[in-house]
């Protein structure tokens, strides 16, 4: 079995376009490319019970691309620690 390590989690969203982070935008964290949402927001409010046409409502500078990009890759990502 891998173990998981936080460092490699961060190696992996740097190959992925759809986010960004910079230490001057939101603290560093992830966010969507060209905004200012936080990659996090997503995954609480699904967690929540949103749906992604609502989230998308409620963020209106995240693309529903952007956000199938970010599920596909966790779910790939996912699929590699099985």
């Amino acid at each position: 079995m891998i173990a998981w390590n936080k460092d490699m989690s961060i190696q992996q969203w740097d190959t992925l376009p759809a986010v960004e982070r910079a230490p001057d935008v939101v603290s560093g964290a992830w966010v969507f490319r060209n905004t200012r949402v936080p990659v996090a927001a997503l995954f609480e409010n699904l967690r929540d019970g949103a749906t992604i046409d609502q989230f998308l409502a409620w963020f209106p500078g995240v693309t529903r691309a952007q956000v199938e990009a970010v599920l596909d890759y966790e779910a790939q990502t996912l699929h590699l620690w099985l």
